[in-house]
């Protein structure tokens, strides 16, 4: 069952919900969650997707028809690296791609560099995360697939970037596309609604990362169902 999906023709715009390492994003719990994600892609036509832990990659990937992300690759090849995340692995685990330097897990701009080569070597999307403009300028000089924009100190809380600092999604939109038009920007930090979805895609972003909205919620149906509204 494995997802073939082909981000720049029929992917956008798109909502990526990161499952991070919280109690309900894991194992059978994870799943459950992913699996609503599906049902509600295949009967509203929208595009979501889930980065999900490297263990389940493989179980979430044989078993859903929704695209699945690492949460994180090592730029590395064949060789004596214990405890890394081989891009081979990730790619024979029937993930798409994965994410490259989330706030949560940061990387110097080397690894970064590496991985999104060693991805793009291998057919793998990559959604590079930045924290403002100044670095997502940077980012999209390497060409990953996605850029998704993130200011630290509000992932996680109540206010979304596109309301606390639009200017961050305007100008970042506006700086990729000076570089590199072919590259969507994707809005993360905060966003809880399908207002905060409709506000970063008016400012030119082509979708939404996002995690503890949906996955800490107890009702997660109910708020994916509100959030797609804003696509």
């Amino acid at each position: 069952m494995r997802v073939s999906w082909d981000i720049m023709r029929d992917g956008l715009p798109i909502i990526i919900v990161n499952l991070k390492t919280y109690e309900q994003g894991y194992g059978a719990d994870g799943f459950d969650l992913c699996k609503i994600m599906e049902e509600i892609s295949i009967e509203h036509n929208v595009n979501l997707a889930a980065a999900v832990s490297a263990i389940d990659l493989v179980d979430y990937s044989d078993n859903l028809k929704i695209p699945i992300f690492a949460q994180h690759i090592d730029g590395i090849n064949y060789g004596s690296h214990t405890g890394s995340i081989l891009p081979e692995a990730v790619r024979y685990s029937g993930a798409i791609g994965t994410l490259v330097n989330h706030a949560e897990c940061q990387m110097n701009w080397e690894d970064i560099e590496a991985t999104i080569n060693r991805c793009r070597e291998l057919g793998l999307l990559t959604v590079l995360c930045t924290a403002d403009v100044e670095a997502t300028k940077r980012g999209a000089a390497l060409n990953p697939d996605m850029l998704a924009v993130e200011p630290p100190e509000l992932i996680g809380g109540e206010i979304s970037v596109s309301s606390a600092k639009p200017e961050v999604i305007r100008d970042s939109v506006s700086a990729v596309n000076q570089i590199n038009p072919e590259i969507p920007v994707l809005c993360g930090a905060g966003v809880k609604d399908q207002a905060d979805v409709s506000k970063a895609l008016s400012l030119g972003s082509q979708g939404i990362l996002l995690a503890s909205g949906v996955v800490k919620s107890s009702e997660p149906r109910k708020v994916l169902i509100d959030l797609i509204q804003g696509l």
